[in-house]
């Protein structure tokens, strides 16, 4: 039997089949989580106009330099600057205008008085305008005013190409004006189950079966990494149904095929089988803990990856394998995830194969600390479920003494 292949072997040879997919142009409000295809320049400056962040009175600073509660200064009110309309005049000298939050500065004007500092802070700011304002505190040139290109100029950079958008982003793009963007296309991941064990969750328990826990799992983080499941749903223990779910991805134009399940030594374990008969088998069995039997290969011409059925396996080899291939797809770099360092809590055994250990970390003292979450079988979801991290033992180690500084992967933010 061939020697098992390393992680990073698997890994790279994997993303040798991807490439970016091409782009396409799509409305902003359609684009979270979407991968950009092109870099991104401010089309305008943002504020395309210098405006008051306050409601107030428009003056020119040097006017009322002068002005205190004891000595306020007096202005006429020559204009009504509500957000939305643009100052139909200059401002003249010793003059006031008032001036709504988010409205254009008139030209002249340097700076708003809000209007608690004048004499009027009791005028509901749906009234008339007055004839004259008292203004009680001086104001320096550009107090309370946003001016124009404060938060991006025309022509700066926003946006890099492979960026992924956040809702925060879509605000930004819609803020100047962008109404559509090229993107790459999302990557279609055609998904099943197969085993003649499994049954919806929605069904009646009976004797010798399972509920199907993976294919919901995967489907959400496929949904996560950025790509959209075709679900095929879960697929018998025979050839002719594997055969009818992987030329249903094919004609469904899916950019990869991920199954979980019947990829091991197994009697009915049919995945591998029909790849090796009617597709290509690039590599099977990698060097991992959980995980071991990892199917890579090619029918018809697309990307197959069949996942172990236990549960834990099927995750950890999303993490490691699946999800760093959509990235490639999605257009997002597929680099490694950075692992941060911790000191482990208690010995931790090993069997040699470079393993991802469910595990939880906290905080004590400054120091990040970790330890071993629940028991480590491939099937046992509930160790997961209270897992905010996997520890990493590299390949070759078969124990680490407590005390040890090990490599963490952060399943979520931690708190410090």
């Amino acid at each position: 039997m061939a020697p098992l292949l390393s992680v990073d072997e698997v890994l790279e040879r994997i993303l040798a089949q991807f490439e970016p997919l091409p782009p396409q142009t799509i409305p902003v409000d359609l684009a979270l989580r979407r991968v950009l295809a092109k870099p991104i320049t401010a089309p305008l400056d943002l504020p395309p106009f210098s405006n008051s962040s306050v409601d107030g009175f428009a003056v020119r600073s040097a006017d009322v330099s002068t002005a205190s509660p004891e000595h306020p200064v007096e202005l006429p009110v020559v204009a009504d600057i509500p957000a939305g309309v643009s100052p139909h005049m200059p401002l003249p000298a010793n003059c006031a205008a008032r001036i709504m939050t988010g409205a254009p500065l008139p030209e002249n004007a340097d700076a708003v008085v809000p209007v608690e500092h004048t004499d009027l802070s009791f005028q509901s700011a749906a009234s008339q305008p007055p004839t004259t304002v008292r203004v009680l505190i001086p104001v320096r040139p550009g107090e309370n005013v946003r001016p124009a290109g404060q938060d991006l100029a025309k022509g700066q950079p926003v946006f890099a190409s492979g960026h992924r958008l956040r809702p925060q982003d879509l605000g930004l793009l819609a803020a100047l004006g962008i109404s559509e963007i090229e993107v790459h296309d999302q990557p279609r991941i055609a998904l099943f189950s197969s085993g003649d064990e499994l049954l919806p969750p929605s069904s009646p328990l009976t004797p010798g079966k399972i509920y199907d826990s993976n294919r919901l799992m995967l489907r959400a983080l496929i949904d996560q990494a950025g790509g959209k499941a075709l679900d095929l749903g879960i697929v018998p223990d025979a050839l002719d149904a594997i055969r009818t779910a992987l030329d249903t991805a094919v004609e469904g134009r899916a950019d990869l095929i991920l199954s979980s399940g019947g990829v091991s030594v197994g009697t009915y374990d049919h995945v591998r089988g029909l790849m090796e008969q009617e597709g290509i088998v690039h590599l099977w069995r990698v060097n991992v803990r959980p995980g071991k039997p990892l199917l890579f290969g090619k029918y018809h011409g697309v990307p197959v990856l069949g996942l172990p059925g236990n549960p834990v396996s099927a995750f950890v080899g999303f993490l490691v394998f699946i999800r760093p291939a959509i990235y490639r797809l999605a257009g997002l770099p597929s680099s490694p995830t950075p692992t941060v360092k911790a000191i482990l809590e208690h010995a931790v055994e090993s069997d040699g194969r470079e393993s991802y250990l469910r595990a939880i970390v906290r905080h004590e003292t400054g120091k990040r600390l970790v330890r071993l979450a629940g028991h480590q079988g491939s099937g046992n979801l509930y160790g997961l479920v209270q897992a905010n991290a996997l520890l990493i033992v590299p390949a070759g180690v078969k124990s680490l003494a407590k005390g040890s500084e090990v490599d963490i992967w952060p399943l979520e933010n931690f708190s410090e």
